[in-house]
């Protein structure tokens, strides 16, 4: 039976997979006029399984030689290029033999040399290119994945080598090579231990004449994939289902198999059980308390400052993306944890916007001693009033000394109220955000038994900061249908605490919503 991918490369013989997902015309063109490009896209998304692809059906057209290879074994090379070069040199001499076997012209450089380091020039890949070029009855496609996994001088070098061998193409070098990473040529800034200097990563390699990226999955690719699912076993998505999966995952690959495999092999394997919106939902949950390897790769790179800049100012829903140099904005996006629509700036999906947040305070969350039942009425409804005006005196109590304690600064009021929810309802009920740059809000929505309760957070500066967390609090409420809502707004000055909190109710647009100063 196949199944859906989680791991690795699409293997169509195991997995359920689409068809190749690349602009195959607009990539012959480039290869045809001999240029060296960039395929770029975030991790787990499919950009492996597609570049290998292409290279398949290009070998079977016979027009090219065309081969993939994957350096990301010299990463750990670092500085030590020569070294780096030669594990290089290998995994192209083991993708030949691989790919075209054993006899093929191209090995017939490996005769008699060691490919190690103590005997190494440093220019073995660009000799090695060349000897393949000259010794090869078609031009060739050369696919170097992972080049981005490589690091400093190493780095330098291949993209110098490629460089310098390039005005040869394509008689005597490969004629057309695709540079396969998450990041474009462009963003490397590589440290050099040789030159103790930093070197642009467009300097070294200035013959790139276009940067390609990998869409996410259409809704209808969502569907074509599930379909396969549904013929091989007869389980069938309801269409709930499948628009639930597409509006959660956003399209993002590894998100869209993962909810597939836990709703079909892990939650429901009864073929005969339909895969509705509820499984999707629980799959969803499970998949953000569990956080697999590629989720929990996601969150590491919050730690990166520049990573950290922007996705603090989007937790907040900072008014303006103010200060963000346009490559900064462009490596978050590269990387996959935000996107750009209508101007604004916004994590990619729902799930990373659960994920996020959660990875943040979860230290935190740890630390934080509260219980649901404290917060029960005796018919068990969720006592929201009760709740927050325990955070209130929380926050009062250790807001100075927790929110130092935060990198993300101006999200910090933000995420500590999230961190005192999640810890509350965890396994209870659930918690849903949104918040985006430019929004000036965060709103969560709780959802507990049959209570739909809207909080809406805001960082008060002046009286406009009131009048439209109201109105931005009555809109939701109406939006998600609320049995509840309520405003908290964090008061960032020196005032005293007896000023700060309050509590209050207010009627907007036929809503009643409690208004909570903190």
């Amino acid at each position: 039976m196949k199944k859906f991918c989680i791991a690795g490369p699409v293997d169509p013989e195991i997995h359920y997979s689409l068809p190749l997902r690349l602009e195959k015309e607009k990539i012959i063109t480039l290869i045809d006029r001999e240029f060296y490009f960039i395929m770029r896209a975030p991790r787990q998304s499919g950009k492996t399984t597609a570049i290998s692809c292409l290279v398949d059906i290009l070998n079977r057209e016979g027009t090219y030689k065309a081969l993939y290879v994957n350096v990301e074994s010299a990463q750990a090379s670092r500085g030590r290029y020569l070294e780096g070069i030669m594990l290089i040199v290998s995994c192209l001499k083991a993708a030949i033999q691989l790919t075209f076997g054993p006899d093929d012209p191209a090995l017939k450089f490996f005769e008699g040399k060691k490919l190690v380091a103590s005997e190494a020039t440093g220019d073995e890949l660009q000799n090695f290119l060349t000897f393949w070029a000259e010794h090869s009855e078609k031009p060739i496609f050369l696919c170097i994945d992972e080049i981005d996994a490589l690091v400093g001088d190493t780095l330098i070098s291949v993209l110098r080598q490629l460089r310098t061998g390039y005005k040869a193409r394509p008689l005597h070098f490969p004629q057309s090579v695709c540079l396969v990473g998450v990041r474009d040529v462009r963003d490397y800034r590589i440290w050099s231990d040789e030159n103790q200097q930093y070197v642009v990563g467009g300097s070294a390699f200035n013959i790139k004449a276009e940067s390609l990226t990998l869409e996410p999955f259409s809704e209808k690719e969502v569907r074509v994939l599930y379909a396969q699912h549904t013929q091989e076993t007869g389980q069938v998505f309801t269409e709930d289902a499948i628009h639930y999966a597409y509006m959660q995952t956003q399209g993002q690959p590894w998100l869209v198999n993962a909810l597939a495999y836990q709703a079909c092999f892990r939650d429901v394997t009864d073929r005969s059980q339909l895969i509705t919106l509820e499984v999707m939902e629980r799959a969803r949950n499970t998949l953000i308390l569990r956080c697999d390897t590629h989720l929990d790769a996601l969150s590491q790179r919050l730690n990166e400052e520049r990573v950290c800049r922007i996705v603090d100012a989007i937790i907040a829903g900072r008014s303006t993306p103010e200060n963000f140099p346009e490559d900064a904005i462009q490596y978050v996006i590269d990387l996959g944890l935000i996107v750009r629509t209508t101007g604004m700036l916004q994590i990619a999906n729902p799930i990373y916007q659960e994920i996020l947040p959660r990875s943040l305070v979860a230290g935190t969350q740890d630390s934080i001693t509260q219980k649901l039942a404290w917060y029960l009425t005796p018919d068990g409804v969720l006592d929201t009033k009760a709740l927050l005006r325990a955070f209130a005196q929380f926050y009062r109590e250790n807001a100075a000394a927790w929110l130092e304690r935060f990198a993300y600064k101006e999200a910090g009021p933000h995420l500590l109220m999230m961190a005192f929810l999640q810890r509350v309802i965890n396994g209870g009920g659930s918690i849903h955000r949104e918040y985006a740059l430019g929004t000036q809000r965060v709103d969560l929505l709780v959802t507990f038994k049959k209570q739909r309760i809207v909080i809406e957070l805001k960082i008060a500066r002046g009286l406009k900061y009131l009048q439209d967390g109201l109105m931005q609090t009555a809109k939701y409420m109406d939006t998600a249908s609320a049995t509840e809502g309520h405003l908290l707004l964090f008061d960032p000055t020196d005032a005293s605490w007896d000023d700060k909190i309050y509590e209050r109710q207010e009627m907007v647009n036929g809503k009643i919503i409690t208004v909570w100063g903190v």
